[in-house]
Order: C-alpha cells, then structure tokens, then sequence
C-alpha cells in the first residue's frame, strides 16, 4: 500500500468545507446519527451502539489501555467490513470527509485507513461539535436578517398548503412544520412519523437558512413557540414576533371542508384521538370533551371539527395574535372563500401580489 506522505501539507478541515467532498461519512454510532448529523451524510460507523456502550464500560472499569485494545479490534473489524461493502466500489480518486463526535480517535482510525488505501481523505476539525457550533451560529446571524411574512390565519386555513403553492412558484419559503414533523396544533402529531430531536430540528433550519437569498422575502407560518415538543430557536421567534403579518381570512365552511380532508386519517385510530381530547377536560370542561370523545370513538368528524374551531381553537387564535405580534394590526388581510387545491393557489398568488412593506 502506498505510504501517506502529506500529512503535513493537509490543513485542518472546517465545516463550511464539506461541500467540496464527494461523501461525507459520519463515523459515530447509528444512536448518535439519529439524533443528529450532517446533511448528507452516510452513517458508517466504527463502533456499532453496543460496542461504544461495551468499550465505555470496559474504560470506566479497567482503564485506557484495555479499552483500545478491546475496542481496537472491533474497529479494525468494522473498517474491514466498510472495506468490504459501503466503499468496494470506490474508485482511486474519491475525497470523503469523516467526521465523529469531536475529530478524535474513531474519525482519525478511519482516515488513516482510507490513506493507506490511497484515497484523499479527510477528518473534519472538532467533528460534529464544529458542526453543532455552525448551526447555531447560523441561526444567530442570518435570523435577524430575514426579510419574514408571516402567514397567519385561523386552524383549518390551509396555511402549509399556501407555503407549498409559494414555493411552488419561485419564493423562498421555510416549513417549520415540515422540519418539527408535526401541524403545530393539539391533533397536530402525524401517525407512525415521530419527531425529530432538538438538535436534528436546528440543523435542517440552519440548512435551509444557509441556502436563502437574504435581499428576497423569506414566507414563514406564524407558528407559537412550540411545535409539539420541539422548541423554535429564540433567535427565531424573536424575529417572526417583530416580522409582517399576512391573514388568511378562510371562511368556517371553507376551514371545516378542509380539515375533514387534511386531518381525515385521524378515524384511524378513534380511541388514540378520543384519548388526546381528554387533555383538554380542564379547559373546556367534562362534559364538552366527553362530548367530543363520543364523536372521536364514532368516527364522525364533521361535528367534532365543527365545535374544536368554534370552542377551543378559534377564541385562542383571536387572544394570541394581538399578544404574539407586534405588527398584528397593520397586518394584510387575503380572503379565502375556497381551500380547494385551486382555491389555495389563488391565495398564494394573491400573496405574491400584495404590495411590498419596508
């Protein structure tokens, strides 16, 4: 095998770097890849969940040496099998870049190994630390530069879809919904699709800001502080608390139309919904959610909807506005008599045609 003499001349590799590599791998155990990682990044790890947990115990318990040498092994039996599968069809000039928790021992392992093969590669500076250092830097310099419009408007007004249809034409939008896997209300959690962690949520924010044209509007749903369990950067709420707001005035029949279209499937699981309205016995008394949960068990949704807006979430979004946003009443107001498919485009492109606010 060839011998790596330019070890010297390799300057340490920084995050805003990566982009100039054909892969990135994340050298950490899957555990640690699923709570948060690179954008792009493939997952190979050198030591698998048990043998990092197995390794650990044998550091706390014996010490440093018999760690490496158990660990050593494992190591060397993993970067064999990557050897064998993930890289066989490598060729000579491929550039990964490998990263772990800090830049340490099992991104450094994999480096020296990819060397001696003859591959370019390279180990990222401080590893996913350098990284999570990157994401909230983003989130701290580019968030009070956006240019936000907030879209607002009562539950069922179809404001995920509006984003989708701006996008859809050319403007620059952030689903924050989208990124927390969760619409951001009560019935907000998606069956089968958990959240992400915290971390993970930042990280595909701090991507797409990365990416933005910051002399153009970025579109935004004016969301609480909250989406599920997952917290807003402050940074970020900050800013859409001060940003310009747009209303999507939807009429009740229009707003009940769709959610009995966008929240059908939660008649799949009658008893899981009857279960998640009981949270609300406290503020909407016994006997209205009993109500309520009678309709979930049935499966009849249309007058379930009906009294959620008119009760709970409805007299909420009336209190909130004003207390959440500073420039509430100067607010541009777009009527939304149908949330049909066309009905949405047409209040994405009445959107677009307001007049621009400085």
């Amino acid at each position: 095998m060839p011998e790596d003499n330019n070890n010297h001349r390799r300057q340490p590799t920084r995050v805003t770097d990566r982009h100039d590599f054909d892969t990135i791998i994340d050298a950490r155990s899957p555990a640690e890849f699923a709570l948060d990682h690179i954008p792009g990044a493939v997952n190979c790890p050198v030591l698998d969940d048990e043998e990092r947990r197995i390794v650990g115990t044998i550091y706390k318990q014996t010490g440093a040496f018999e760690a490496r040498r158990v660990g050593g092994a494992m190591v060397a039996a993993n970067l064999a099998r990557h050897l064998r599968e993930q890289w066989a069809d490598k060729p000579a000039n491929w550039r990964p870049m490998v990263y772990c928790w800090r830049g340490g021992l099992r991104s450094g392992s994999m480096v020296n190994w990819m060397r001696l093969v003859g591959w370019d590669a390279r180990q990222l500076a401080s590893g996913y630390k350098a990284f999570r250092h990157h994401v909230l830097e983003i989130i701290e310099t580019v968030v009070p530069r956006l240019q936000l419009k907030v879209i607002c408007g009562a539950t069922g007004s179809a404001k995920t879809r509006v984003l989708e249809a701006l996008a859809a034409r050319g403007e620059q939008v952030l689903d924050l919904e989208h990124c927390a896997s969760h619409k951001g209300s009560l019935l907000g959690g998606l069956p089968g699709v958990p959240q992400p962690s915290q971390k993970r949520f930042e990280t595909l924010i701090a991507t797409a800001l990365e990416t933005l044209d910051l002399s153009r509007p970025l579109y935004i749903e004016g969301e609480s502080a909250r989406i599920g369990r997952i917290a807003l950067p402050v940074p970020l709420v900050t800013r859409m608390r001060a940003a310009h707001c747009i209303e999507v005035e939807a009429t009740p029949e229009a707003r009940l139309a769709f959610l009995l279209r966008d929240y059908a499937y939660l008649a799949d699981d009658r008893h899981a919904l009857a279960e998640t309205l009981g949270r609300l016995k406290e503020m909407q008394g016994k006997e209205t959610v009993q109500r309520w949960q009678a309709w979930a068990e049935a499966g009849d949704l249309p007058p379930l909807f009906a009294e959620l807006m008119a009760l709970h979430y409805d007299p909420h979004y009336e209190r909130s506005q004003a207390r959440h946003f500073a420039a509430w009443p100067q607010r541009d107001r777009v009527a939304a008599p149908d949330l049909t498919a066309e009905g949405i485009d047409a209040v994405a492109e009445a959107i677009r045609q307001l007049p621009a606010r400085t």
